[in-house]
């Protein structure tokens, strides 16, 4: 590579000494100035060949070395970093402990068996919008404080024909066949983690780390909408004796462009009756 690059300079010096000669045969410039002025325009040098202001670096290391401190000057990670729009796509389901032969579990659902309440996983979608994400610098970059606020909007998707009933709340069993049978719990929510980044140097699509923490979030609407071939598409919107407040354990795994979130919740989404508690898992895209 060397031989070449240094070939490809003293081609060019021997053409632009022809050129010049040429020209001084109409003008009268003498020789010994433009083979002067020629030779000291290219510098051979172990790791370099200057052809007047244009460097060709053909030491492949020490090019390497200079792209890297390049590299390093550029990247700078700053003490808060905003990302202005964070969207998740993910599944719903939940761990379902409910005692249905006891007295509160058949008041609000009579005659109900875990087997009412089953979703269908590829069909139970979360999607989260986040509309601001910062992270704060606590320990070198390394240890971080990160937060943001925005919604989770939650579809769980029933295989059974079940029918919520408002004012008081209840559930039965529909002898309607329904095509699609969904309950929706949407929440306003603030999440704040610790961010663990083992590569703090490295750009966004490089970086490798984790962050975990606990997310609040209060439910602001809730409805069922079920669809079948006898009444068509219907809704009812009610809070359906849902927990106003929703306390979850939430994280996330960042490996290069790939980042994973996933969420738990403490306690029941229901306030009564049903003992089901909500988790999420999913793919995250930030802006």
């Amino acid at each position: 590579m060397k031989k070449l690059a240094f070939l490809m300079a003293a081609a060019c010096l021997h053409f632009s000494v022809i050129a010049q000669e040429k020209q001084e045969e109409k003008t009268g410039t003498p020789k010994d100035t433009i083979k002067v002025a020629a030779a000291d325009s290219v510098k051979a040098h172990t790791d370099t060949i200057r052809i007047g202001s244009v460097t060709i670096i053909t030491n492949r290391n020490h090019r390497d070395s200079l792209r890297q401190r390049h590299n390093d000057r550029k990247r700078k990670p700053k003490n808060v970093s905003t990302h202005w729009f964070t969207l998740d796509f993910g599944l719903n389901n939940y761990t379902d402990n409910t005692d249905y032969a006891s007295l509160s579990a058949q008041q609000f659902a009579p005659g109900a068996t875990k087997d009412w309440f089953k979703v269908r996983p590829g069909k139970s979608i979360n999607v989260n919008i986040w509309l601001v994400t910062q992270q704060l610098n606590l320990v070198k970059h390394v240890i971080n404080l990160k937060y943001a606020v925005g919604v989770e909007l939650n579809n769980y998707d029933y295989k059974e024909e079940i029918r919520f009933n408002k004012n008081p709340t209840s559930v039965y069993k529909d002898q309607i066949i329904y095509r699609k049978n969904k309950l929706a719990a949407d929440y306003v929510t603030l999440p704040m983690m610790l961010n663990f980044n083992f590569t703090p140097k490295s750009y966004e699509d490089k970086s490798i780390g984790f962050s975990i923490g606990m997310a609040a979030g209060y439910l602001y609407s809730s409805r069922q909408k079920y669809i079948s071939d006898e009444t068509g598409k219907e809704k009812t919107k009610d809070d359906f004796d849902l927990r106003p407040f929703k306390l979850s354990y939430v994280g996330e795994l960042k490996l290069g462009p790939v980042k994973l979130y996933g969420s738990l919740a403490t306690k029941s989404m229901f306030e009564k009756g049903l003992d089901q508690t909500p988790y999420t898992l999913g793919i995250r895209t930030e802006w």
